[in-house]
């Protein structure tokens, strides 16, 4: 594309317009400032409560997928690839899961994590050359993220995705975007301009980190990684988490510190196994085995427990 016609293309961009509302911003004292780039901020949560069912259909996907050995593999330039990346690192500590189910790729490679590599996402080529380096395939669910929804770089994962019969998501943020088209569902939540014109990486990079957290967390709940609100496919890897399973134990079951912290021993940290052994009385190898019995769904499986006692 010409440097003409792309001057062209962001004119018409929602999120490459000018703010009204901070027109006079490098007037403003700092107080002000900030001030006035929350007075923003509290639009994003209203522009993505229009996209959630578009959302809650993308979680569906993803859920299936997980279910039969797919991936979620996020994709992105600059700001939106960094997001995609925190995401997916995100998931394993807090959900238990392999680092190879949910994928961070970033214009530039890891590299561009810290340092931008801006020039890399004007590549085709590239998204799909990326996409085939991780062997994706039609089991996968693609999110292509891109807040302006132009980006060469995922509008070419996109299509290569879309020629293997994957799933595929655009999240951008301005309405009728080119990925928008290209995907099966279309996540646009749209902020208006940014405080700083051009700045995506405010008002859309909030936005869009609000809806990687649903995607996954979503995802992770429908598999059954939560009791209740309780992350109990924490992994214990460090001393805080050690610390927090103890306390998601005790929270789970009202029991003492002392018999949570050694029941955690006798599974290994395992908090699901340890909460089902508090509450059922089950010993170790009893509670795997029902608890694998409930596809680790444990709600499922404490509750299927306490019908049989009373029936």
């Amino acid at each position: 594309m010409t440097n003409d016609a792309l001057i062209a293309a962001l004119t018409h961009l929602v999120s490459e317009g000018r703010n009204p509302e901070t027109m006079d911003i490098d007037l403003l004292s700092s107080y002000d400032i900030v001030k006035r780039i929350n007075q923003q901020d509290k639009q994003v949560p209203l522009a993505v409560e229009q996209a959630l069912p578009e959302i809650a259909q993308a979680v569906d996907k993803i859920t299936e997928a997980f279910k039969v050995g797919g991936r979620l593999i996020y994709i992105g330039a600059g700001t939106s690839g960094r997001l995609g990346v925190l995401d997916a690192s995100e998931c394993p500590p807090t959900f238990g899961v392999s680092d190879k189910m949910v994928i961070g790729l970033i214009a530039g490679g890891p590299e561009a994590i810290l340092k931008a590599k801006e020039g890399a996402e004007d590549s085709l080529e590239l998204g799909a050359e990326d996409l085939q380096s991780i062997q994706f395939s039609e089991k996968d669910v693609m999110v292509g993220i891109a807040a302006s929804g132009r980006t060469p770089y995922v509008l070419g994962a996109l299509r290569y995705a879309n020629q293997l019969g994957a799933t595929t998501v655009a999240l951008s943020c301005n309405p009728q975007s080119i990925i928008a088209e290209e995907a099966d569902i279309a996540i646009t939540p749209v902020v208006g301009p940014e405080a700083l014109t051009g700045s995506t990486r405010l008002k859309s990079g909030t936005a869009q980190k609000l809806i990687l957290n649903m995607l996954t967390t979503a995802s992770m709940i429908r598999l059954g990684k939560s009791y209740q609100n309780l992350m109990v496919d924490v992994k214990a890897t460090n001393k805080k988490l050690v610390a927090r399973a103890v306390r998601i134990v005790m929270q789970a079951t009202e029991c003492k510190k002392e018999l949570a912290t050694q029941l955690l021993e006798q599974t290994n940290y395992d908090v699901k196994l340890t909460i089902l052994m508090v509450l059922t009385g089950m010993d170790l190898h009893t509670a795997k085995a029902h608890l694998a019995a409930k596809e680790g769904f444990l709600r499922r499986a404490v509750e299927e427990h306490h019908a049989a006692e009373k029936g």
